[in-house]
């Protein structure tokens, strides 16, 4: 009985220190509500539902990269998150900068680099409009709403 009791407790203690442990502890980041596939933003947001809105989104989220589509090329455009603040209606993204990249006319960022933000290229702003919805405010690139894709 005694034997019983005593790997009972060890079993208990183990199982306390592993809901202690950071891992066991982990909090979602303060974006993790944008994480996913969205579309509109350069165009009116169009298809919500299906792979004709995962197949081709204007903007991914990610916990440490946010990619976005480019009007002038077929591939994303990737931005490092550096850090994001925030809360469950709006959210600050600060981006890693980016080295210049060499083309023909020397050394410089894609025009469609940013998002056409008045803070630079390397800072967004997103605004929860609704359940399924998010705003770029003041964002020359992204004059729309875009909503999320959704389903599969």
């Amino acid at each position: 009985m005694r034997r019983k009791a005593m790997m009972a407790a060890v079993v208990l203690g183990l199982a306390g220190g592993l809901a202690g442990s950071p891992t066991a502890q982990q909090a979602d980041p303060p974006h993790a509500w944008v994480f996913g596939t969205w579309t509109g933003g350069i165009f009116p947001a169009g298809e919500t539902e299906g792979a004709r809105c995962t197949g081709s989104p204007a903007v991914i989220f990610t916990r440490d990269v946010v990619l976005r589509a480019s009007p002038f090329d077929a591939v994303y455009r990737q931005r490092l998150v550096e850090t994001v603040s925030g809360g469950p209606e709006a959210l600050e993204f600060r981006f890693a900068p980016a080295p210049p990249q060499a083309s023909a006319f020397g050394a410089r960022l894609p025009a469609d680099f940013g998002f056409g933000c008045p803070a630079g290229p390397n800072a967004l702003r997103v605004e929860r409009r609704g359940p399924n919805e998010i705003a770029f405010p003041n964002c020359g690139e992204f004059p729309l709403p875009l909503r999320r894709c959704t389903g599969p």
